[in-house]
């Protein structure tokens, strides 16, 4: 019987690399994700590409009921969850604190935070019934130093880490893992949605970089499932080798 893999924010970037990658490797994928379409489109494509079981739900995870209902409906079949990737995330805007907008602070963190708990919580009863599991929180470097105009994007990142290793901490009892991954700068479309559409502005973030891709993290992310059961990863911060840390890149 295959392992099984949840995904949220399957539908793009790192969390469509993932079920890619996980799919390879012979993985079952829950993906999960707000646009239907895509799902459905991901799930054709990667059963037949590797012949597993592909199971879409779609829901945006700012909504606990959503969630909850969701996740709690699984049949037997799909509930025993090996793997937990908390992908789906987002940064909107890059202002200074006083000109932000709230609506931006708010949906970083219903998103990046409230979402994480949200899944996290709805998905535990299946890992700790069974005493095993490994949850993947997607931090950032954002969330290891904070940058000019990056206030509640940094904010949110620093609450995924900090919620990791509180996480880590309170399910030692019932032998689950939890590993927070914190990339750097990689090319998908991230700063298309931080940058809201200009994609002039999004493409001069990379410039003068060969940045980390979506594969890239996929691949540091599915390490991390192979290591033997009583070896953990708690915390793993990745960076192109043009980037230092949040603020420090050498652009040619």
């Amino acid at each position: 019987m295959n392992k099984i893999v949840l995904i949220t924010g399957a539908t793009s970037g790192f969390g469509a690399a993932c079920a890619d990658k996980f799919a390879a490797a012979g993985y079952d994928v829950i993906a999960t994700g707000r646009r239907g379409e895509r799902l459905d489109e991901t799930k054709a494509m990667l059963e037949k590409k590797y012949g597993i079981r592909v199971l879409p739900l779609t829901f945006d995870v700012r909504n606990k009921t959503a969630v909850f209902k969701s996740i709690s409906a699984l049949t037997q079949d799909w509930q025993g969850i090996d793997v937990l990737i908390n992908n789906a995330g987002l940064a909107l805007g890059r202002d200074y604190f006083e000109e932000a907008s709230m609506d931006d602070w708010e949906t970083m963190i219903d998103t990046n935070v409230k979402g994480l708990l949200y899944v996290s919580r709805a998905v535990l009863p299946y890992m700790t019934s069974r005493g095993k599991g490994l949850i993947i929180n997607l931090g950032s470097t954002a969330g290891k130093e904070v940058y000019e105009k990056g206030n509640v994007y940094c904010a949110s990142k620093f609450s995924v880490v900090a919620l990791s290793q509180a996480m880590r901490i309170d399910l030692l009892r019932h032998n689950i893992k939890v590993t927070c991954i914190n990339p750097g700068a990689a090319e998908t479309e991230f700063s298309l949605v931080r940058f809201k559409g200009d994609a002039s502005t999004a493409a001069q973030v990379y410039s003068g970089i060969t940045p980390l891709s979506a594969g890239d993290v996929a691949d540091v992310i599915y390490y991390t499932t192979t290591l033997p059961a009583h070896v953990c990863i708690n915390d793993l911060v990745l960076t192109c080798t043009q980037q230092a840390n949040s603020m420090y890149f050498y652009k040619r």
